[in-house]
């Protein structure tokens, strides 16, 4: 099964498009960052966003955290993602599921790798509207730090058949069965 890990960071945030999160195919896509195994780590744009969505069909599955409701959204607005919501492997819908709550893609890392993510989406934001090169440049690599993260979160919780979450300030092993 070939699978490609996705990430996407926004122009706007929730309070800045009519509708907020029950619209967040408005919020245009600033950058993504996909990783597999043929390609290693690519960047893509909003001029890409087509072929992003073709790219994305190639793969039996498209891992994401919170893809389901976010990143799939905000493609959504550049094409049809139907087919992708179908084979697609979304971590925190998993976990929540299992635990009842969300969990943060910052505390699932901390708890399971011992890893921090390196800012948060509201910053990528305001790096992106900046318009400077370096900036820009931040939140591509924000965005595959984030990737990063959760390729090697699945691959622990493959390789040991758990996850770490905190909780009541420790650490509670959640069992998994991902499967490749």
């Amino acid at each position: 099964m070939t699978e490609i890990y996705l990430d996407i960071e926004t122009q706007r945030l929730a309070e800045e498009v009519p509708g907020g999160w029950d619209n967040i195919r408005a919020f245009g896509l600033a950058v993504a960052v996909t990783w597999d195994e043929a390609n290693g780590f690519r960047e893509w744009y909003e001029t890409d966003a087509g072929r992003l969505i073709q790219a994305l069909r190639g793969f039996d599955r498209l891992v994401t955290f919170n893809g389901d409701r976010f990143d799939l959204a905000v493609l959504s607005d550049y094409g049809d993602v139907r087919e992708l919501r179908s084979r697609s492997f979304d971590v925190l819908q998993d976990l929540k599921r299992r635990l009842g709550f969300r969990v943060s893609l910052e505390h699932l890392a901390q708890a399971t790798l011992g890893a921090r993510k390196s800012g948060s989406g509201l910053e990528a934001v305001r790096w992106w509207r900046s318009g400077e090169a370096a900036l820009r440049r931040r939140v591509v690599d924000y965005c595959r730090k984030d990737v990063e993260i959760l390729r090697e979160i699945v691959a622990y919780g493959r390789r040991e058949g758990l996850v770490k979450v905190p909780s009541r300030g420790r650490d509670l092993p959640v069992h998994v069965g991902w499967t490749a």
